[in-house]
């Protein structure tokens, strides 16, 4: 009982720093892990066998497959029709998401959106939809199409192994599909026609500009000695520019003037910060001489940011696992280490006294950047980041599209040799993970850097934790006291509590934890109602990925909270309705294919 105890407070405590962000998720579950080691519930020398489990090597193959697909544009010709039809956003909406759902089942849910991302916000500036009711939508997708294969999601591949513990064989590779299919065709069709009338519209409809409409970014300029402004009033310097801009603070020396009034005036040496959108700030640096700091920007003979053959202004979206997170921009040295040059930054909430070389970069930050365009691809690539333009690969050469042949051919034929079960799911991907590499396909630092590896040290973290819930009868304890509520539910409804729990869970922490906690329950669950433990560990796996509600459950859903615009409180308006629809549709669907 003692040692249940301790399991309970580790967990209790994990799930309390998921929440509260104050320890990134990868140091949290190494923390739990290391403090049941050194009380003696995980046994010393099986405290990192999780970090060779069958889940966590299938979960690092595919985020390198996924990377190769990406990369080689394999899947770019399947998005092109996008932008033909009609210009009925229902329709759009729905194109959109079965595209990405069906990228989805077969390969990383992140990588699905990444391609699809920047193909939502041209059709949007195309059609004049705003970006909010399309993106969002499209990251409901990404989690949707994931239920329907095994390799779709952490949380699939994570039920699977834990089935061939309880019944000594895993999951196949289509066992996800009937469920999953069902489950996304409604709610692709919920979303398309009545769930997107409830996402607040949060962007313009101006699709003027080169980039699409962000929230306005917040940069720094200087004002060079002799400039003809010098002495202008604030007022003064509006009118003339004639610029949606707000000049929030003034740094002068060591004094720093918040909220200054329309009457103060410019002087020379002055630093600026300024908020406005990607078309005014190039325009006042083009009208006014005054100079962007934060990066040796390069101009040209007029004062434009240089954007011509060689270069790029380019807007991407920071991933949770950026090296860019929690560091500020002094500290990354985007020049040096990543040959771009920081223009300026957005996010929502940046306070009036803000300034760009104090910026601590957070997961959903947008940066803007000028790079040469020879290194493009491995400036975002080193920043885990997503662009929000279209990718700028030349694929038309006759050795691209060998590799993009290629990839596709190893990719499929993986897929096939799993599904035939001639070699488990782990063997077959990293066999054709390997072999992209050998034959080109990727580079070996690509690699290394397609591994998302704050997900895989979570996951080998918590596998034993999970484990260890199980060993000492945690699981048990907790499926009793689920059981206590047979006497006003029964079976089926069992299930839907089962649901309901992961469903809470996932959205506070990440989707394959929170199948790593709940599987063991899942399974005493079983046991003690002496039913088949399919059915409960399915419901597992789609509740798992069901993180509808929040922005922080899923990478996706934090992904497009900038590039959309959203607030924390939007997700739940449109994703609480598309849990229950989860429920009321996957209950009589799961136990339709997994009778109890």
């Amino acid at each position: 009982m003692q040692q249940q105890v301790i399991v309970f407070g580790v967990i209790l405590g994990s799930l309390f720093l998921f929440v509260s962000g104050r320890i990134r998720y990868d140091f949290v579950a190494l923390i739990a892990l290391l403090f049941l080691t050194l009380t003696g519930i995980v046994p010393p020398g099986k405290a990192f066998l999780g970090f060779g489990h069958p889940a966590v090597i299938t979960v690092a193959a595919i985020l390198v497959v996924s990377s190769a697909l990406l990369k080689t544009g394999a899947l770019d010709q399947l998005v092109k029709f996008l932008n033909k039809g009609g210009k009925s956003i229902s329709v759009k909406i729905a194109a959109l998401m079965v595209m990405t759902a069906v990228l989805s089942s077969f390969m990383n849910n992140v990588g699905a959106l990444a391609l699809i991302m920047p193909i939502a916000i041209k059709v949007g500036k195309h059609h004049k939809i705003s970006a909010s009711y399309l993106l969002m939508p499209v990251a409901f997708s990404s989690l949707l199409g994931g239920l329907i294969t095994e390799i779709g999601t952490p949380p699939n591949l994570i039920i699977s192994s834990f089935r061939t513990e309880a019944v000594s064989e895993s999951f196949s590779f289509f066992d996800f599909a009937p469920v999953g299919i069902g489950l996304t065709i409604t709610g692709i069709i919920f979303i398309s026609f009545i769930g997107w009338h409830l996402i607040p519209k949060r962007k313009s409809d101006d699709v003027q500009t080169d980039f699409f409409e962000v929230d306005d970014y917040m940069s720094e300029v200087y004002i060079p000695e002799g400039n003809k402004n010098i002495n202008l009033s604030i007022r003064e310097l509006l009118s003339q520019l004639n610029l949606d801009i707000n000049i929030v603070s003034i740094i002068r020396g060591k004094k720093i003037i918040i909220a200054p009034n329309a009457n103060d005036r410019i002087e020379e040496c002055d630093e600026l910060v300024i908020r406005a959108d990607h078309s005014d700030l190039s325009k006042l640096v083009e009208k006014s001489g005054f100079i962007l700091k934060g990066s040796k920007i390069i101009y040209d003979e007029s004062g434009k940011m240089l954007t011509d053959e060689e270069h790029a202004i380019v807007e991407i979206v920071l991933r949770d696992d950026s090296p860019a997170i929690g560091r500020n921009i002094i500290e990354l040295d985007l020049r040096r280490r990543y040959s771009a040059n920081l223009i300026a930054v957005s996010r929502k909430g940046i306070s009036s006294y803000y300034r760009l070389k104090s910026h601590r970069f957070r997961p959903g930050d947008i940066l803007l950047l000028q790079c040469s365009k020879s290194t493009l691809q491995d400036t975002i690539s080193k920043l885990r980041g997503l662009p929000l333009a279209e990718r700028g690969l030349d694929l038309a050469s006759s050795n691209h599209s060998l590799k993009r042949n290629l990839t596709i051919i190893l990719f499929l034929l993986s897929i096939i040799i799993t599904t035939a079960g001639l070699v488990s799911v782990q063997i077959s991907f990293v066999s054709c993970a390997v072999l992209m590499v050998l034959i080109n396909v990727i580079t070996t630092r690509e690699f290394y850097e397609a591994i998302e590896w704050p997900i895989i040290i979570m996951l080998g973290a918590l596998l034993p934790v999970g484990e260890a819930l199980q060993t000492t009868g945690g699981a048990d304890t907790i499926a009793g006291l689920m059981l206590r509520a047979m006497h006003v539910l029964n079976p089926s409804m069992m299930v839907v509590l089962l649901m309901i729990i992961t469903i809470l869970l996932t959205n506070m922490i990440n989707n394959a934890a929170a199948a790593v906690l709940m599987a063991p329950i899942a399974i005493s669950l079983s046991v003690q109602m002496g039913v088949s433990v399919d059915p409960l560990l399915m419901a597992v796996a789609i509740a798992a990925s069901s993180a509808f509600m929040t922005p922080i459950g899923h990478q996706s859903c934090t992904l497009v909270m900038g590039p959309g615009g959203y607030r924390f409180g939007d997700y739940w308006r449109m994703g609480l309705p598309v849990s229950i629809l989860v429920l009321l549709v996957g209950t009589p669907l799961l136990l339709y294919f997994w009778p109890l």
